[in-house]
This record gives structure tokens, C-alpha cells and sequence, in this order.
């Protein structure tokens, strides 16, 4: 279960009575997500998703409310959060920070298709051209700079081989990946995951859950999205979806020459990325509730893919 902070129907609906969203007629719980608590909100009017934020650092949610509102004038399917009369859009509920959102059609999908890929391919460029004028700003927390710092603590559970597969990666990665590699900059989404995406049929509903959101090198962006949308159960690439989401990706912002040079290693430090947070999980820091963790072993699949074998050249 991923609520962490139950609310009672009278809490919720004395709070929407700072909004003009009408008067709450059901409230439900969502059993899904790993950090916040989540509900759907329905009134008379219109239907809503309720965040209650338990964990991270809540200063930085104003940098979220900033992102959030920057895209969604920005005729993207991004949801901007809903502002009180007073336009404040951040509030409190239940002692936690929350936002109200409108409620998105579609679900996220199991296995993306070539149309649904060809979207989130278009969107995800669409979104990175705007974002490079976004004015906020908040460093990658998952950077190669994490990475170098976070990586021993997991040392000590690994065979010999995991552990020189590690090193060997953060090595390549330090001597192609300086931090003034002069890749282009801006706002991004930071787990674009089939599961932070809703579709009806193969039209895209909307993107969700920015709230791994920073700013940074896009095409770290896109190296998480291709990892997740595009590799087998062996870690390989699917080169049809590859093929769909890179196409839609570049007819939307056309890549620079150091993305070029730089993807194929971006790839693969996405990959370890996640590898080394499931690990994390699992070994380091368990999870502050009772949900079950992801496997590791899923990235360190598609790490030694990405490793063996060069992707195709961008476009």
C-alpha cells in the first residue's frame, strides 16, 4: 500500500474548500508509488490526484511547483498542480506539504508499442527544447558525482566480478564524462519510466511524478527513458522502439555534436545508475515502508548490454 498518511473524507473536504474545484463527492486511496502518499479526489465538478509528500527534502518542492507550472502553459501533457483562490498551489494537509493535480486519462503501459514509443519520443523532445529556458535551478542528484561518492557502500555485498564491472564503469565514466563535457543543458524529468506515463490506447495522456526532477544533461534524460522503454528481458536493445523514440526524439530538438560523441557512454551510466540505487535498497538503506524492492540484477542486465555492445549512432 503507498499511503503512508491516511485522511479522513472531512479532512479532504474541508481542504478543497480553499480551491474552486467544487465539493468532494469520493475520495479513494492509490495502492501504488514508493515515497508519497497518493489519492484520487473526486467532486461534483472535476476529478483530481491528491500528494501528500512523506519523504525527501520538502524545501526543494517549490522547485517542482516552478517546473510543473513552467510546462504546462507549454501545451505539453504535463499536469500543472491546481493553485487555491489565493494562487498559492503548494499547501498543507495532515501536518505533510500537498499538491492537487487534475486527474490524467490512461494507464501506464506494460510493454510500450511502437506508437506509444514514437510519443513519448515526440513529448520528451518537445519538452527538453522548452526546458532549456527554464530559469530554476537544481543539480542532478543522481549524477556521476553521486556515483563516485555512493558506489563503496555497496562494494562489500558484491562477487568479485559485479565489483570489478563496477569499478571498470566508473572509471570509463570519469575519463569521457568530465562535468564540462558541453552537453546541452535543462530541465528534466529525472524517472521517466513507463510507470510515470499514462495512455489511452497508444495517445499519451500525460507524464506524472516529476519529482526526481532537476536540471541537468538532457540526454541523461533520454538514456533513462531508452533503458526502461526499449530493453528486453536480457537487457538488449529493442531496436524498433529505440528506433521510434530516437526518430520522434530528434524531428523535436535536433541533437548537438557532443551528444553524439557522448550517448553511447550515457547509456550505460544510466544504467549503473540504477543499478547502484537498487542495490542501495536492498543491501544499504531499506525503503522507510513495507514495499518490496526492485531487482537489481534487472540493470545489471542492461548495464552489461550497453556495455558490450554500441548502440546506434544518434541521428
Amino acid at each position: 500500500m503507498a499511503v503512508f498518511t491516511p485522511l479522513q473524507y472531512d479532512q479532504v473536504s474541508d481542504f478543497l474548500t480553499r480551491y474552486s474545484v467544487g465539493e468532494l463527492t469520493r475520495l479513494d486511496e492509490v495502492a501504488s508509488g514508493t515515497e508519497n502518499s497518493t489519492f484520487f479526489v473526486t467532486t461534483d465538478r472535476q476529478a483530481m490526484v491528491l500528494t501528500l509528500f512523506e519523504q525527501g527534502d520538502q524545501q526543494e518542492l517549490p522547485f517542482f511547483v516552478e517546473l510543473l507550472d513552467f510546462l504546462a502553459v507549454r501545451e505539453l501533457p504535463i499536469p500543472g498542480p491546481i493553485h487555491d483562490r489565493e494562487g498559492i498551489a503548494l499547501q498543507r494537509l495532515a501536518d505533510r506539504p500537498a499538491l492537487l493535480f487534475p486527474r490524467l486519462p490512461g494507464r501506464h503501459p506494460d510493454t510500450a508499442t511502437l506508437a506509444q514509443c514514437r510519443a513519448i519520443g515526440d513529448t520528451l523532445g518537445r519538452m527538453h527544447d522548452a526546458s532549456r529556458h527554464f530559469k530554476g535551478k537544481r543539480p542532478n542528484p543522481r549524477d556521476l558525482r553521486w556515483i563516485s561518492a555512493t558506489y563503496p557502500r555497496v562494494m562489500g555485498y558484491l562477487n568479485a566480478e559485479d565489483q570489478a564491472l563496477m569499478r571498470d564503469e566508473i572509471d570509463a565514466y570519469r575519463s569521457t564524462l568530465s562535468l564540462d563535457a558541453g552537453l546541452p543543458q535543462g530541465a528534466l524529468h529525472g524517472d521517466l519510466f513507463r510507470d510515470n506515463t499514462l495512455f489511452e490506447g497508444d495517445r499519451l495522456g500525460g507524464l506524472i511524478d516529476f519529482y526526481n526532477g532537476c536540471t541537468g544533461d538532457l540526454i541523461f534524460d533520454l538514456a533513462i527513458v531508452i533503458n526502461d522503454w526499449c530493453s528486453n528481458d536480457d537487457g538488449s536493445l529493442d531496436e524498433q522502439r529505440y528506433d521510434a523514440i530516437m526518430k520522434a526524439y530528434q524531428e523535436a530538438r535536433p541533437f548537438e555534436a557532443a551528444e553524439h560523441t557522448h550517448w553511447p557512454m550515457m547509456l550505460r551510466m544510466t544504467a549503473l545508475r540504477y543499478w547502484l540505487s537498487r542495490l542501495l535498497v536492498v543491501y544499504v538503506d531499506a525503503p522507510a515502508h513495507a514495499l518490496t524492492p526492485k531487482d537489481p540484477a534487472q540493470y545489471r542486465a542492461i548495464l552489461k548490454s550497453r556495455s558490450r555492445m554500441t548502440p546506434p549512432p544518434l541521428v
